[in-house]
């Protein structure tokens, strides 16, 4: 298969003529496909043409090619309508699938189909087909006819009777000679010389040249009394017949479709980018960093902007100049698992082998590794869960393969906890990328060194895209966000103050923290227990979910519960979220919800009823923390009051993706604090420093919200209450 103009085979006189055995149509499905830039100065332009060399078009389109055309003044009434008058795309969306599919493209480019004229009109907007109408001197036709095609590394031209029409293709007496640089330095001269006067003509500097507005073209709506070119912009037949023209077009169109079919089965067992406009800029940046660290280190990317696809592109980068694959993708959870699977397919990795979730890889895993032994180094990506990573029986085989996989750790703050942190040098790999919006363990030092080292890495990280520059690019939906303030009840507070004095002795005054002690580590857990579990959220819970009522806004909304058991009101115990879901039920018995916890069954369904809106309100405690992709998700209730910054982060991003129905999201945090109006002073330094790492937590989300001015009265009543600066918070974060 050709993959540049040198691998063509060109007639030894390099000339195309209708009446000998290259005929002009071999050209154009030779040249076409491996082109990069295409500029046609011609008599006549069709529309029909496309759909005669559909597929080489396509293929040109597919690689990213594009195509300038200088015609006369001339068009059929389709191509007037559709080109020059209207160019608005109808679906620009189905029209961008299109673009991602080679045999769908050559489809919609094979035939008068609804997108046929939307795939031209999508080219044009992207400047990609241009089309400039000239008359020559003003009046006459403009007929000089060239071709300017470049492959990449070489520019070829033609010369000749050449239009850009159906009969010119298939039926007319059309010739053509090639110039190639390769051949002598005459044509290297010629094809200099064309280069030149084709820009200056497509930048309207040629003298020769009159540009004219639409208004000017002359539109054909049939052929009587028209001069035989004219008419063949009508003609979109293609009735050949027995002759030896008609056989050789046969011929050439069956070698094509051979050519092209070869060429889908080659793409589809190819590792590709899956989207038509490729890889984003910031992931480009992406791998360029990661590369110059020596292919390792920690992309911090906020949720929602496209980690997953960010690394897959790395490992793209590394099949495109080695030729082959092979990766182990680590995930926290059996639904990320199943979520990167389908990503890691959208690139057309092929080979993947899953574990854990049940699923029997170690025969697989085993034999792979005996082939891999003799040196048959097959391609391969394992996603595994970190649950299975650690396991001894997958250890002993991966150890034996590891040395040449790229390493991709999704929510990678996960590798510094104990049962994988302890399994890290055993690990040999050279290229790993560590993916999290939050690397950094809160209150866990070691587990932060641990994962820095082991990615080669330290803040702020090989690649860094932060929430507010990840809105700023449109990456985001905007937000509304609305702090909430709870105060405990007469009870809990009592409760509060009598840790609260406990800890004064352990409070250094003079610098603001606490000694280290593992009292303070006991005491400080058992008061936030009762932040976490203050029983005036579930009253605020509820009148949240009416005023969503009132407003027709009670569906695709997320629930986030405190973790563990309370006492109910007859004094038993009682898991929190169960009594969340008894109230609601009690509250508002129409409304559908469901649980999503690790005791729940067919979690894919649940999350699948909440994107049909089947399901209105989803309660969750921990499972919705990490990579979960649900676009759908417009409102987010926060009702538990987790201290890990981290546990916040993963659990706005749930509500930040974006989605064509969603206008904005809209979040309601609840924010515990003692008493608004209570008299603390014997502990309240103590206090302050607790606030203050609260109001870390919600003023930076705060101020990037699109209502700031009306919800940040909220979070200044705290502040004046513990004298703190809302501005200088902000500012410090």
């Amino acid at each position: 298969m050709n993959s540049s103009f040198k691998d063509i085979k060109f007639p030894p006189t390099y000339k195309y003529s209708s009446d000998s055995s290259n005929i002009p149509l071999e050209f154009y499905e030779d040249a076409f496909p491996i082109s990069k830039t295409i500029d046609l100065l011609l008599g006549y332009f069709s529309s029909n043409a496309i759909k005669v060399l559909s597929q080489s078009i396509a293929e040109f389109v597919f690689n990213g090619g594009v195509m300038r055309l200088v015609t006369n003044h001339v068009y059929s009434e389709s191509d007037y309508k559709n080109l020059i008058d209207n160019t608005a795309i109808n679906d620009e969306d189905k029209v961008l699938d299109i673009f991602g599919d080679l045999a769908e493209l050559e489809s919609n480019l094979s035939q008068e189909g609804k997108h046929f004229f939307d795939c031209l009109k999508y080219l044009l907007k992207e400047n990609r087909l241009v089309i400039v109408p000239v008359k020559f001197n003003g009046t006459n036709l403009a007929h000089r006819k060239k071709m300017l095609l470049y492959d990449g590394e070489s520019y070829i031209s033609t010369e000749g009777s050449i239009n850009f029409t159906l009969p010119a293709l298939l039926k007319n007496s059309e010739s053509f000679q090639v110039n190639a640089p390769w051949v002598s330095d005459v044509a290297k001269a010629i094809i200099e010389e064309d280069k030149k006067q084709f820009e200056s003509i497509i930048n309207k500097e040629h003298k020769s040249y009159n540009y004219i507005d639409k208004q000017q073209i002359e539109v054909v709506v049939n052929s009587i009394g028209r001069d035989k070119n004219i008419s063949d912009l009508l003609d979109d037949s293609l009735k050949l017949g027995n002759d030896i023209y008609g056989s050789k077009v046969k011929a050439i169109i069956t070698r094509k479709k051979e050519r092209f079919e070869a060429k889908l089965e080659e793409i589809i067992n190819t590792p590709r980018f899956p989207f038509a406009q490729g890889p984003r800029d910031y992931q480009k940046d992406a791998y360029s960093t990661w590369k110059e660290n020596n292919y390792s280190g920690v992309f911090a990317m906020a949720t929602g902007t496209g980690k997953t696809i960010t690394s897959l592109n790395c490992l793209l980068n590394l099949f495109n100049i080695e030729g082959s694959y092979r990766a182990i993708i680590l995930v926290p959870s059996i639904a990320l698992l199943n979520q990167w699977e389908e990503e890691v397919k959208s690139f057309n990795f092929g080979n993947i082998l899953k574990v854990g979730g049940g699923n029997n890889w170690e025969k697989d895993l085993a034999n792979y590794c005996s082939n891999y032994s003799w040196g048959l180094k097959e391609d391969l990506v394992i996603i595994s869960t970190y649950g299975s990573f650690t396991l001894d029986r997958f250890q002993n085989l991966y150890e034996k393969i590891q040395s040449e996989f790229l390493l991709i750790a999704d929510e990678a703050h996960n590798m510094g906890a104990n049962n994988i942190k302890s399994k890290l040098s055993n690990i040999s790999v050279t290229r790993k990328i560590g993916l999290s919006a939050t690397p950094k363990r809160i209150y866990d030092p070691e587990g932060t060194i641990a994962i820095d080292k082991f990615f080669n890495d330290t803040p702020p990280y090989t690649y860094n895209f932060s929430m507010e520059k990840a809105m700023e690019f449109g990456f985001l939906t905007g937000y509304k966000y609305y702090p909430l303030i709870v105060e405990l009840t007469e009870e809990e507070f009592e409760e509060y103050s009598i840790i609260s004095k406990r800890l004064l002795k352990y409070f250094d005054f003079k610098n603001g923290v606490f000694r280290d002690d593992p009292m303070v580590e006991i005491l400080l857990l058992r008061r936030k227990n009762i932040i976490h579990k203050a029983h005036n959220k579930i009253d605020l819970f509820s009148s949240i979910v009416g005023e969503l009522k009132k407003t027709n806004k009670d569906k695709y909304v997320f629930a986030y519960i405190p973790e563990g058991y309370s006492n109910n009101e007859e004094g038993k115990s009682t898991k929190i979220l169960n009594e969340y879901l008894k109230r609601v039920h009690k509250d508002f018995p129409e409304i559908k919800m469901n649980s999503y916890t690790s005791e729940d069954q067919d979690l894919k369904d649940i999350l699948k009823g909440f994107e049909d809106g089947k399901i209105e309100i989803l309660f969750a405690m921990k499972m919705l923390d990490e990579g979960v992709d649900v676009p759908r998700a417009e409102v987010g209730i926060f009702a538990s009051s987790t201290g890990n910054p981290r546990q916040f982060i993963q659990r706005r991003g749930r509500l930040l993706r974006k989605h064509k129905d969603k206008a904005y999201s809209t979040i309601y945090d609840m924010v515990v604090i003692p008493k608004l109006e209570s008299h603390t002073d014997e502990f309240f330094n103590i206090e302050k420093s607790l606030v203050r790492n609260e109001l870390n937590r919600v003023a930076y989300f705060s101020s990037l919200s699109m209502n700031f001015y009306d919800s940040k009265d909220t979070l200044l009543s705290v502040c004046r209450k513990y004298n703190l600066d809302l501005d200088t918070i902000i500012n410090d974060l």
